[in-house]
């Protein structure tokens, strides 16, 4: 399955979960937002959603600042 994830196409074996691809690219879920074709996914739908072949994904990454 080939995902593009933040504008990159990466390949994954097999249909992923949003969590199971958090967790191949080690990216923890508490410090992100996740869109899926431009909607945003809640939190608590991470193991429940499973993008398709050619699907985009943005992470979304909170930053501090001062």
């Amino acid at each position: 399955m080939t995902l593009i994830i933040n504008g990159q196409s990466m390949d994954f074996d097999g249909k992923k979960s949003i969590q199971e691809i958090l967790d191949v690219l080690n990216i923890e879920s508490k410090v992100v937002a996740i869109a899926l074709n431009s909607n945003l996914v809640q939190k608590t739908q991470y193991s429940d959603t499973f993008p398709n072949d050619g699907d985009k994904i943005e992470f979304l990454q909170f930053m501090g600042g001062g």
